[in-house]
């Protein structure tokens, strides 16, 4: 498919910025230009963060996704037993629930084909952490991504040149151009990529609060809905979990650091003695791949689901499922276990506790930026991200501490860097003398399986 034209461009600008609604025809127009080359990233820069201003109705959001998934090609799963069952996070920070999630549904018996993305704004990038393993790759055509599922019942691949390339541009342009927060651009990102990669059955992990891109629940609410109104206009069954992303999840932050920790959470003392996972890390894993156990037909309830999470963990098969994968996408598992809790950045810096008190407040957005001062992410499309830099956070929200006690350690490639973490980290750590206001991980839950 080609840009119209007959259309101009800046006209289809000025109608979205003065709240229009456009038609299929004019979103095809803007979403084929610019994969073609005739639309400049400067226009649809303009387009985007009109967008973001003036929303975008139903209708819109389905031809954009519509017209994102044509604009490449779709990864061609027959032959795969299924159910093919994926998840997908909306965003957060130290959300490494993937690398556990995957290999959990895989070893209770789910094909898992999982297309995922880089970091964006001040969130981590699956793929980034993925590719921390030395000689891991995400990039593979489909008849490898098939082979790879029925190996070792999921894949991680990333958008090659022809897999909805209309998304992988938007992507990397919204991540510079401040239009990430918008339902309806989130949602058909999200879709197109789920069609293209063959799930059937979808469960989504719709994040709220300060590190997440919906800040409010009612943003996260229209989200979700916008999700679920999407998949089933694209013949989808879908499942949204609203989460909480106030602060990040587990201790890890960085690129290698939530590999290390998403390998410690499923081999436990095999690979470390007395090590104990963060609770609300897997609370929320186990909660969303019981969800998708759910819509695969595997178990009947969510706590049946869950309860079988449990066991392949206990027994050590989701933990066997993620060394045959690391394996099967060019990596070498034994090298990777080799550098558990020795794999650091060169430069390290401890904050401490300047008072005793109650940790009310780790904020994951703070976190979040400082963290892509330091390497995590991304400050423009073509910087390179770093892999072994970030954050291990030593306490939790609620943990009673003393004066002097470790917080944080930081992790940096220079000095300079390192420092500059520091100071934006201390800001994100709150002590006082009561404890803060408990609040459910899990927020809100439908199925529109």
């Amino acid at each position: 498919m080609v840009s119209s034209p007959h259309m101009r461009t800046v006209d289809l600008i000025g109608k979205k910025r003065d709240g229009g609604e456009h038609t299929r025809r004019e979103i095809e127009h803007l979403v084929n230009g610019y994969v073609d080359g005739s639309i400049p990233d400067y226009q649809i820069s303009a387009w985007l963060m009109a967008v973001c201003l003036s929303g975008m109705s139903a209708a819109e959001t389905g031809s954009l996704t519509r017209a994102m998934i044509e604009s490449g090609s779709t990864m061609d799963l027959s032959g795969l037993a299924g159910p093919l069952v994926d998840k997908h996070s909306t965003g957060g920070v130290g959300d490494k629930v993937s690398l556990i999630l995957a290999p959990v549904a895989a070893a209770c018996g789910l094909q898992v084909p999982m297309m995922s993305g880089r970091a964006l704004g001040h969130t981590g990038g699956t793929l980034d952490k993925l590719e921390s393993i030395h000689g891991y790759s995400t990039k593979m055509e489909a008849p490898e991504f098939r082979r790879i599922i029925g190996e070792c019942g999921y894949a991680m691949t990333g958008q090659s040149e022809d897999i909805v390339p209309a998304d992988r541009l938007l992507y990397a342009l919204r991540d510079v151009t401040a239009t990430v927060e918008s339902v309806p651009l989130i949602t058909a990102s999200i879709m197109s990529k789920k069609f293209a990669e063959g799930a059937e059955l979808l469960v989504f992990d719709v994040k709220t609060g300060s590190g997440a891109f919906m800040k409010s629940l009612d943003d996260s609410r229209a989200l979700a809905d916008s999700l679920i109104e999407t998949g089933r206009s694209l013949g989808r069954g879908v499942v949204t979990v609203i989460t909480r992303m106030d602060e990040p999840l587990g201790h890890m932050v960085g690129n290698y650091l939530e590999v290390e920790e998403s390998m410690l959470c499923l081999a436990g003392e095999a690979l470390r003695p007395g090590y104990e996972p963060p609770a609300d890390l897997m609370e929320v894993t186990t909660r969303l791949t019981a969800w998708m156990l759910v819509a695969g037909g595997i178990v009947s309830s969510i706590a049946e689901g869950e309860s079988r999470c449990r066991e392949v963990i206990a027994e050590g098969a989701a933990y066997e499922s993620f060394r045959r994968n690391v394996a099967a996408q060019g990596g070498d598992p034994d090298r990777l276990e080799a550098q558990v809790g020795g794999r650091r950045a060169p430069c390290s810096r401890v904050i401490t506790a300047p008072r005793a008190g109650i940790l009310t407040g780790v904020d994951a957005y703070t976190i979040g930026t400082a963290g892509v001062g330091l390497g995590v992410g991304r400050d423009r499309t073509d910087d390179d991200v770093l892999a072994d830099v970030g954050f291990e956070l030593a306490r939790k929200v609620g943990s009673t501490v003393e004066r002097g006690d470790t917080l944080c350690t930081v992790y940096g490639e220079t000095d300079k860097a390192t420092e500059e973490a520091v100071e934006a980290i201390a800001t994100a750590l709150r002590i006082d003398d009561d404890g803060p206001q408990r609040l459910p991980l899990i927020v809100e839950e439908r199925s529109a399986l």
